[in-house]
Order: C-alpha cells, then structure tokens, then sequence
C-alpha cells in the first residue's frame, strides 16, 4: 500500500477506530503483552501504536516508545497517555516503520501490532524491526494471516483489490514474509484470524 493512502485510511478511522477494532483486535494485544515477559528497565518498541489501546498494558516497570504514521491516530494515543498518566511512555513519534530515526540495537524488545499487512514493503520492515532491536532481543509480530480456508481465502483475495479503502492487504501471506526462518520460535494462534509470531533477533535479516 502507498504511505499516502494509509494515511488517508487512518484518517478516516481516527475517531472511531477504538469503537470498531478495539475489542476485536483486543486478544491479540494481551496475548503479545503476555508473551513479552518484560523485566524491569527494558526498552520497548512498539510501532504502529496507533491510539494507544495497549499502552496502559505494559507494565509499569518497561519504558515504552511508539511510533505510528497517522498523525490523527498519535493524537489519540498522546490523549491517553495523558488522561491514563503513563509515565512509562517515553514518547510517541509520527514516523515510516520503513526508515525509523533510532539508532541501532537501542531496544530490548520490539512490538509491530497489526502492522505488517499494512505497509508497503513488509520485507524492508521486518528489516528495520531487526535494524532497532538488540542483537539478544526479540520481536513479535501480530497480525492477520490469510486464510487456508479455500471459501475465507477466496473471499480475503477478492477483498484485496480494495486494501488501499479498507487500510491494509486481507489477503496477507506473513509465513511468506517470515520464509522459514529458523530465528521464527513461536507462531499461537489467538483466534480464527489472528496469530502471535515471536522472532529472536540475530544478525538480522538479509539484505537485498
């Protein structure tokens, strides 16, 4: 998807999109908060933050850094944080997954919800989510997953031809993406349409 027409998208649901995907992308946010088993002082990194709705999950002992690139959706995000009083939360940036200003191996842990369907190069993401973690850190991607289902497959490609309305790709291969990586140690699934993906960080990805 181009970066203009995911912003556009977000625009959109900026106002309403705690109302529509709150609950129902809920599980995945615990599961993965669950999974992180954070210790005390560690630095997590969670991009595509959108409004927020898992900030008031971390603990209060993480310090908490999220970047998103809908201004709308960051405004709502720095509202709760306000209204919540997340001092744990050391800032909330508009920015490109793709390209993020942090220097290299600055977090313990590094969190992309519900985000790699929506960007343009998921490739060039899984990069950068490498790049900014440390080299002992780990990443956990949670995300939709085309279906093996041949009627709910079906139906997600003839979706796909209006990702750039709906604000991400239905028809999504993240196994693809991944391509059989030995770094890959836990994929759960959270329910029909959702899975957890926890990927140790190393030497990273190859380049290319």
């Amino acid at each position: 998807m181009q970066i203009e027409a995911v912003k556009a998208a977000y625009r959109r649901y900026a106002n309403v999109y705690d109302a529509l995907f709150g609950p129902v992308l809920q599980p995945g946010r615990k599961a993965v908060l669950q999974a992180l088993e954070c210790r005390p002082g560690q630095r997590v990194l969670e991009v595509g933050v959108g409004t927020g709705l898992s900030l008031p999950l971390y603990p209060p002992f993480v310090r908490v850094t999220g970047v998103d690139l809908s201004r709308e959706m960051l405004e709502k995000a720095r509202a709760r944080v306000h209204r919540r009083a997340l001092s744990n939360v050391e800032g909330l940036h508009e920015m490109d997954a793709h390209a993020m200003d942090f220097p290299d191996a600055g977090f313990d842990k590094v969190v992309a919800m519900y985000v790699v369907s929506i960007v343009q190069e998921p490739a060039r993401l899984l990069r950068e989510l490498h790049r900014v973690c440390k080299p002992d850190g780990e990443i956990f991607i949670v995300n939709h997953v085309r279906s093996a289902n041949p009627i709910v497959g079906a139906v997600e490609k003839g979706l796909a031809r209006f990702s750039d309305q709906i604000g991400f790709h239905p028809d999504f291969d993240l196994h693809s993406l991944v391509n059989g990586s030995s770094r890959v140690e836990h994929i759960s699934n959270i329910n029909f349409f959702w899975k957890v993906m926890r990927v140790r960080n190393g030497a990273g990805p190859a380049h290319g």
